[in-house]
């Protein structure tokens, strides 16, 4: 797990070293074991180390293999790395190394562009190919691993993370208003390609993109996800006995890749409490496991330990808990601000990087229940979705948008005021092939989009902000594949992710199974009042904002003046939500 960063120049000038240390300076906190850079002509890339496999030099990066005339920037993990390394030195190639990283560079001298197909992990790399003079990049189906990129006529330069990106310079940061509706409608998701600046784009997940030295650029998918009924038609059991193998296989393999100990985040929930269940039905004995909580407000509980506790005693894990007083989450905003690729609304963004920080000091990887939910069908907006008349968009925006748009156009200025984009995408996306029923859609809108830049993302920058590498099984993409093919209703049985409860059922304490759903609960954001409110207010009064001329100031006085009267469908704070996206533009994009 590290931080990369790059330069390729189409204009035969040289790459910026000077902008190429900043980038590298802005992911040092991903990477705290090892730098190096890499320069070729046009070509430059640089690097910040995790070391979890092959924790030698052998491994470090950018990884330079003289003899096949290609380099290599990865971060990540490549968990059939063993296989596939089998299969390459049966193919005649010898190693130097004994890490993942190597296997990336040999299996693209093997199989060429198809060499992602094979992987079976979380990624995002560049290849440089010193004799043909160009640059692959790749990124895993589910889009764990982040790659952000600015191009224009003179230069490619890409960074793990877009404020890594904007330490470059020379990018355009004026807001994209088509990115804005994106992430004021969708709970602040903007899809990829796009941004919330114009001048900086991702790689989509499941895509890869090859660009040469006169900027020629081809990006294709090469995962499709499909929705549908195997034939013949399964039973319940058999469900059942091929999703436990399937998830059994993606814990064992990411618990294994590694040579550092693997420890469990554990929340409570069914989905990281099955986690820890399962590593102790593999045999993996004294497992540490950490749980985080904050202080309640009024009658929401604040933490979850009744839970977790019951799990790590039944399993005897060594378990560590930390209970964070609400001060401490305020005086940590600006940093968690700071470490947001993207603005990140979900009020549970502090307490990833609280624990993150806490947990780092014991462990270096740990597992996380991510993706359980809108993989099986979890969530309680997707029965009530089903339940609804009208167009697939009709019966999605009721549930899940945070604002429809005549609300968009009055909370935003008219310099931004645009269609309804959002409402074209969502429909788009969900009238896309290979899905048998409305739910298969919403699944897979899910699966492919809306968690990549919601939850996964959170995860993956609140944990690197600490040296954290966060492993999450429920989204080993033949596991996916499997799910997406199981009947929408089998999920959502007895209130979603049936086959989960069933599997779990005689393995982790039925209290933990049979419990309300829950979320990370961080009250404060929930429930603005007291000092939390005076920070939203500070930011959303300050002359930053008032000179932006982004938001509507009848909106804000309204949100403001009532914060606890106005929430979104899915139950947050709309003035946090503003404040947020105010804070990330004042310590991003102000800053640049």
């Amino acid at each position: 797990m590290c931080g990369i960063c790059g330069e390729l120049r189409f204009d035969g000038g040289e790459p910026d070293l000077g902008g190429l240390q900043r980038m590298m300076a802005r992911l040092a906190r991903r990477g705290p074991d090892h730098e190096g850079v890499y320069t070729d002509g046009p070509l430059a890339f640089g690097h910040r180390r995790l070391a979890i496999i092959d924790l030698s030099a052998h491994s470090d990066q950018p990884m330079v293999d003289k003899a096949l005339g290609l380099t290599l920037v990865f971060n990540g993990t490549i968990y059939n790395y063993r296989e596939l390394r089998r299969e390459l030195v049966a193919l005649g190639y010898r190693f130097f190394s004994e890490g993942d990283t190597e296997v990336i560079l040999k299996a693209y001298h093997a199989w060429g562009d198809d060499c992602v197909e094979r992987f079976n992990g979380m990624f995002a790399f560049a290849v440089w190919n010193e004799a043909e003079r160009s640059l692959f990049i790749g990124r895993d189906r589910a889009g764990i691993k982040p790659l952000y990129y600015a191009q224009n006529g003179q230069r490619l330069c890409f960074a793990s993370t877009l404020p890594a990106l904007l330490a470059a310079g020379g990018i355009d940061t004026a807001l994209d208003p088509v990115a804005l509706h994106h992430h004021l409608t969708l709970h602040a998701v903007v899809p990829a390609p796009r941004t919330l600046l114009n001048g900086v784009r991702k790689l989509a997940p499941g895509h890869a993109m090859l660009v040469d030295v006169v900027g020629r650029t081809e990006t294709r998918p090469y995962w499709h996800l499909k929705a549908q009924r195997p034939t013949p038609q399964l039973g319940e059991q058999a469900w059942l006995a091929r999703v436990r193998a399937a998830l059994l296989g993606a814990v064992e393999r990411q618990q294994t890749a590694a040579d550092v100990p693997v420890g469990v985040l554990l929340s409570g929930g069914l989905d990281s409490s099955l986690l820890v269940g399962l590593l102790d039905q593999l045999g993996h004995r004294d497992v540490q496991t950490f749980s985080i909580g904050f202080g309640d407000k009024g009658d929401e509980s604040g933490n979850e330990f009744i839970y977790s506790d019951a799990v790590a005693n039944h399993f005897r894990t060594c378990h560590r808990k930390y209970m964070i007083p609400d001060a401490e989450v305020l005086a940590a905003l600006p940093e968690v601000v700071d470490q947001m690729s993207e603005p990140m609304v979900s009020q549970d963004v502090a307490a990833f990087y609280l624990l993150s920080q806490r947990v780092s000091q014991s462990v270096k990887v740990v597992m996380s229940g991510q993706g359980a939910d809108e993989v099986f069908g979890g969530y309680f907006w997707y029965p009530n979705m089903d339940a609804e008349s009208g167009t697939p968009l009709e019966k999605f925006s009721r549930h899940y948008f945070d604002r429809d748009h005549a609300e968009y156009l009055a909370t935003v200025t008219d310099a931004y005021a645009v269609p309804d984009v959002t409402g074209e995408l969502v429909a788009a996306r969900l009238a896309e092939p290979d899905a048998d029923s409305f739910l298969d859609r919403v699944l897979r809108f899910d699966a492919t989009t809306l968690i990549v830049d919601d939850p996964v993302k959170r995860v993956d920058n609140m944990t690197m902000a600490w040296g954290l590498e966060a492993r999450v099984p429920f989204l080993d993409h033949e596991l996916v594949e499997l799910a997406m093919s199981m009947p929408p209703e089998l999920k959502l049985k007895e209130g979603g992710k049936w086959p989960l409860k069933a599997i779990a059922r005689g393995l982790i304490p039925d209290s933990v199974i049979d419990r309300p759903k829950g979320y990370f609960p961080v009250p404060a954001f929930k429930y603005p009042q007291g000092q939390f409110l005076e920070f939203m207010r500070g930011v959303l009064d300050s002359d930053a904002c008032r000179s932006r001329g982004l938001l509507r100031r009848e909106m804000v006085d309204k949100l403001l003046a009532a914060p606890m009267d106005h929430y979104t469908r899915l139950q947050g704070a709309k003035v946090w939500h503003l404040a947020l996206l105010e804070a990330w533009l004042q310590r991003h994009v102000d800053r640049a």
